[in-house]
């Protein structure tokens, strides 16, 4: 994964603990930082690697929501300290939670938290189209804690005939009892039955804690919706049952393990219970990742030979995982030879 020392254009504050950074792209990097809606940028600072959807709208100049995580060595560091005029290394737009070209008819976008940051550049784009309809549920613990309230009121002012804004609070009551409470799968089943003609939904859009996701999830399997109009992508997974974990035994099975990234080969012995990302970046390191969590997609690869197990996956589609894509980081070989192409 290649990084770019960016500017920083400017530092705007979301609320207590959020912000979002635009990013200036030079001249010579501006086709290798245009995005599509809903993708992410890669940071990098000391060591760490995090990754952050971009909020913008494809066209705009590249723009992060970031919200502090506690003791993070990253995110508190972008929300404290950062401001126009720093130099961050940044990594190149990367992600599939985007819309396709065909994009017409009416989406539902349901984001908790700072899972509005891809939700805001998705709506946005959608909306430029006159052939578009958006509902956008959003669910907060209160009103000072929404991120872009004031960019989704614009939006909403922008596109008032398309646009159904609809925030949802769990720790402030609002006037109407439906839209208090959290954002889990009674409050979605309420909220369906009464705002939303599921049958006419093109597209759903998830994004936010594991809970979240999964409760919606639930609820759209109940409506019948297909899997393949629902794209989901998670922030956190710290809810999620942890993956089973095999201890690699020194001295034990190994499964040779080829690597393909920018054209050229690599093979190495990777030992049994050994990522397939952790094993080949002892021969090459510039194998991209970021969360190393299963939720980014950043590692994603496709195996051509070979067979694996994947410990847990929040970032792929089961069309994807069906065409041999893997997330390289909960990987396990189960094969005696894996050959995994990162440029496919």
């Amino acid at each position: 994964m290649g990084f770019h020392p960016l500017r920083v254009a400017a530092v705007d504050r979301l609320c207590a603990d959020a912000v979002a950074v635009t990013f200036d792209v030079p001249a010579e990097l501006a086709d290798r930082f245009r995005f599509r809606p809903g993708q992410s940028l890669t940071v990098h600072r000391a060591g760490e690697r995090r990754t952050y959807s971009i909020c913008a709208p494809a066209g705009a100049p590249p723009r992060i929501g970031v919200r502090e995580v506690p003791g993070g060595a990253v995110s508190s560091w972008i929300v404290r300290d950062l401001r126009a005029g720093d130099l961050v290394e940044v990594a190149p737009p990367a992600g599939r939670f985007t819309p396709g070209p065909a994009a017409e008819g009416r989406h539902v976008l349901i984001a908790a938290g700072s899972g509005i940051t891809p939700v805001l550049s998705i709506a946005a784009t959608l909306l430029r189209r006159p052939d578009t309809e958006v509902t956008l549920l959003y669910g907060n613990r209160r009103a000072d804690t929404v991120m872009f309230a004031e960019e989704l009121s614009d939006l909403k002012d922008t596109h008032p005939g398309r646009l159904e804004l609809v925030h949802v609070l769990s720790r402030e009551p609002r006037e109407a009892e439906l839209f208090s409470g959290r954002l889990d799968a009674g409050r979605l089943r309420q909220i369906l039955r009464s705002l939303i003609d599921v049958p006419a939904v093109r597209h759903w859009w998830l994004c936010g804690p594991y809970g979240m996701v999964v409760d919606a999830t639930t609820v759209l399997t109940e409506h019948g919706v297909p899997g393949s109009r629902v794209h989901r992508e998670l922030f956190w997974v710290d809810e999620a049952p942890p993956p089973p974990v095999r201890p690699a035994v020194a001295g034990g099975p190994s499964c040779e393990v080829t690597v393909v990234l920018d054209g050229r080969k690599t093979s190495v012995a990777v030992p049994d219970g050994v990522t397939l990302l952790d094993g080949a970046q002892r021969v090459r390191p510039d194998l991209p990742f970021a969360c190393k969590g299963g939720v980014c997609g950043t590692c994603r690869a496709r195996v051509t030979d070979g067979t694996v197990t994947m410990r847990r996956n929040f970032a792929l589609e089961d069309g994807e995982v069906a065409a041999g894509f893997v997330l390289t980081c909960q990987s396990l070989p189960t094969s005696p030879k894996v050959v995994v192409d990162f440029d496919q």
